[in-house]
């Protein structure tokens, strides 16, 4: 009886409750553009991740560590660390922006978004035009330059997103900066649960869009997501193929999935997960 009022009360809620996050996402654009110009790096970086928090708790998403916390941020001459970071959601960023001053590379689409793309530009996000050989170099050296500043950056070396099931493999042209500089190299797993169990409810994957996968997440119970914050990769490698393959399995073990295709069957959810059959198509990585 009480799960189903909880749940009922979060459908309720839910109008508000995306009312207030969209708030929330225009003040955060709105304190970036007036005083990001002036507050120093240590400013941006702790209100990120103070407005990440914040956005986390207003939609509903626990955030939990179970390796542990994120190492402190970089600086004082000190190269950066490359952050390989599986994905399944829009939110992945958010969850790893609101413990480590990290940012991170989007596909140029992202950036087109209303609200949520100009907020991304602001905060000081890369984007890269996918496919386009001169992009991508012009993207690497973005990222060494920020990595060299020794700043976290994260990349989805997936290219895209999946239900959380699965990895796919990892494409390793932007890990070419932090095997040139020798910076470090680490790999972030992240996972959505409900109860413990495997949730889909944060998934943005098929035609889905942003209000929708916003709708599933306000109305999730007890949804959380797991950061999984591996050692760096060693010894580091000389090769972005190497160190790709080995931050996905890396990963695959912390996370404990296959590395292999999605299974054909349907997934069993989480309960209340609200989500829905598992497709192949995917939606715009951030």
């Amino acid at each position: 009886m009480v799960p189903r009022l909880y749940r009922v009360g979060l459908l309720a809620l839910a109008p508000l409750t995306i009312t207030i996050a969209l708030l929330h996402v225009l003040l955060g654009l709105v304190y970036a553009v007036l005083c990001f110009g002036w507050i120093g790096r240590r400013g941006r970086d702790a209100a990120v991740m103070a407005w990440s928090k914040l956005l986390l708790l207003i939609v509903g998403v626990r955030l939990e560590l179970p390796s542990g916390p994120p190492p402190v941020s970089r600086g004082g001459g000190q190269l950066g660390e490359l952050l390989l970071v599986n994905h399944t959601s829009w939110l992945d960023v958010f969850a790893i922006a609101a413990v480590a001053p990290a940012r991170f590379v989007a596909k140029a689409e992202i950036g087109r978004w209303p609200v949520f793309g100009w907020l991304a530009i602001v905060v000081g996000t890369l984007f890269v035009e996918r496919g386009r050989r001169h992009a991508v170099m012009r993207t690497n050296h973005e990222v060494a330059q920020r990595l060299r500043s020794g700043q976290l950056v994260g990349i989805f070396p997936e290219g895209t997103t999946t239900d959380g099931s699965h990895l796919l493999p990892f494409h390793a042209n932007l890990v070419q900066p932090a095997i040139e500089l020798g910076a470090a190299m680490r790999p972030v797993g992240v996972r959505y649960t409900q109860r413990g169990e495997l949730s889909q409810a944060a998934m943005f994957i098929g035609d889905m869009n942003l209000m929708q996968s916003l709708w599933r997440v306000v109305t999730a119970p007890r949804l959380a997501v797991e950061l999984h914050w591996l050692p760096a990769i060693e010894p580091p490698p000389d090769n972005r193929h190497v160190a790709g393959r080995a931050a996905r399995a890396a990963i695959a073990r912390a996370l404990r999935l296959p590395m292999d295709a999605p299974p054909a069957a349907r997934l069993s959810l989480a309960p209340d997960g609200g989500g829905t059959e598992p497709g192949t198509r995917s939606a715009p990585a951030s």
